[in-house]
C-alpha cells in the first residue's frame, strides 16, 4: 500500500463510517481502484484488505472519542462511583454539571429532565432511579449491553468475515437496497419522541442486534443502528448519538484484534501508510460526526436512503453487465 492510496483509503474511510451509507462497500471500491493488493491470491488479499479496513477504523475510533470526550469522561466517572455507592449502601448522589447531551440532576442525583417519571406523578420510576444509577451510568449499562451481540456474533463467525464472501458485490449491493428499504420504514412508522434520556434496555438491545446486521458489507453500521433507533421511536439525533457512542467497543475490538494479526498478514512496508491512513480517516470522520448529527436535527434520512438505493442498483446492473466482478481477484 502507497502513502497515496492509503491517504484514498482514509478519506473514503472518514467519510463514510459514520454516515449510513456503508463504508465497507465504499472501501472494498476504494480498493478496487486504487489497485490495492493487486497480484496478491484472492483469499490472501480478502484477509489483508479486512485488516487493512479495520486498523483504518482505529482513526475514526479516535474521532468519537475525541468529539464524545465529556461525555465518555462523565459516563465512565459516574458508573465508577454510582456502583460503588450501591456496594456500600450510599444512594444519595451529588449534584454536578451535566454533560453535553444528558439531562440535569435534582437533589439526590435523579434527572430532571422533562417528561421523566417521578415517584410524586403516580407512576413507576425509571429503573436507572430504581436501582440508585444516575442517567450516565445507566447510559454506559446500555453501551455495554447493546454490544454484547455483535461481539458473540462477530467471534463465532469471524472466519467468514474475513473471507472472500463479505467482499462479494452481489452481497454488498443487497444490502445497500434491504437496509435503504428498511431505514424508510424507520422514517415513515418511527415515532421520534424519545431523548437520550428515555433509553431503556429494550432500546440497548434492538440497536444491539441490528449492530450484527452491519457484519455484513453493504448494511453499513450508523445505518443499521440509526434504523433501530427510529424504529424504537428514538429522534433521529438521538438514534445518531446513541450509535456512536456503540461504535466505540464494536470499532476498539475489531480494530485492535485486527491490529494484531495485520502484523503477520499485511506486506513489508505497509506500517508508514497505515499510519497516514489511520490519521486522515480520524480528521474526517470527526467532521462527518460533526455533520451528521447537525443534519439529522433538522433533515431525514432521506437523502441517504436515496444514495442507498442508487448506489445498490448501479451495481447491480453493473454485475449483470459484466462491467465488473462479483468478487476481487
Amino acid at each position: 500500500m502507497t502513502v497515496l492510496q492509503a491517504i484514498i483509503l482514509g478519506i473514503v474511510q472518514g467519510l463514510t463510517e459514520f454516515i449510513p451509507i456503508s463504508s465497507t462497500a465504499h472501501l472494498v471500491f476504494a480498493s478496487r481502484m486504487v489497485g490495492l493488493y493487486n497480484g496478491v491470491e484472492a483469499t490472501l488479499k480478502a484477509e489483508q484488505t479486512t485488516a487493512t479496513i479495520a486498523v483504518i477504523q482505529l482513526g475514526t475510533l479516535l474521532a468519537v472519542l475525541v468529539y464524545f470526550a465529556r461525555d465518555i469522561i462523565n459516563i465512565t466517572r459516574a458508573f465508577v462511583r454510582d456502583h460503588i455507592a450501591l456496594l456500600t449502601g450510599k444512594r444519595a448522589l451529588p449534584d454536578r454539571p451535566t454533560p453535553a447531551g444528558l439531562p440535569g440532576r435534582g437533589p439526590r442525583g435523579r434527572a430532571s429532565a422533562p417528561g421523566h417519571l417521578r415517584g410524586d406523578s403516580g407512576q413507576r420510576p425509571p429503573l436507572n432511579a430504581r436501582v440508585g444509577l444516575s442517567q450516565e451510568a445507566w447510559l454506559g449499562w446500555l453501551v455495554i449491553i447493546g454490544s454484547i451481540p455483535v461481539a458473540v456474533v462477530g467471534l463465532l463467525f469471524k472466519h467468514q468475515i474475513e473471507g472472500t464472501f463479505t467482499k462479494n458485490l452481489w452481497i454488498i449491493a443487497t444490502m445497500m437496497i434491504v437496509v435503504a428499504i428498511l431505514l424508510a420504514l424507520a422514517e415513515l412508522v418511527g415515532k421520534r419522541n424519545r431523548s437520550i434520556t428515555d433509553l431503556k434496555i429494550v432500546d440497548a438491545l434492538a440497536v444491539g442486534f441490528a449492530q450484527v446486521l452491519a457484519l455484513i458489507p453493504g448494511s453499513s453500521r450508523s445505518g443499521s443502528t440509526i434504523m433501530a433507533g427510529l424504529f424504537a421511536g428514538q429522534t433521529r439525533e438521538t438514534a445518531a448519538r446513541f450509535s456512536f457512542l456503540l461504535s466505540i467497543p464494536a470499532i476498539a475490538a475489531s480494530g485492535v484484534l485486527e491490529l494484531k494479526e495485520a502484523i503477520h498478514k499485511l506486506p513489508d512496508g505497509s506500517y508508514l501508510p497505515l499510519i497516514v491512513a489511520t490519521i486522515v480517516s480520524g480528521v474526517v470522520g470527526y467532521a462527518s460526526i460533526w455533520f451528521l448529527l447537525r443534519f439529522l436535527r433538522t433533515h431525514s434520512t432521506g437523502i441517504f436512503i436515496v444514495y442507498r438505493l442508487v448506489i445498490g442498483a448501479a451495481i447491480i446492473f453493473a454485475l449483470l453487465g459484466g462491467y465488473i466482478s462479483p468478487s476481487a481477484g
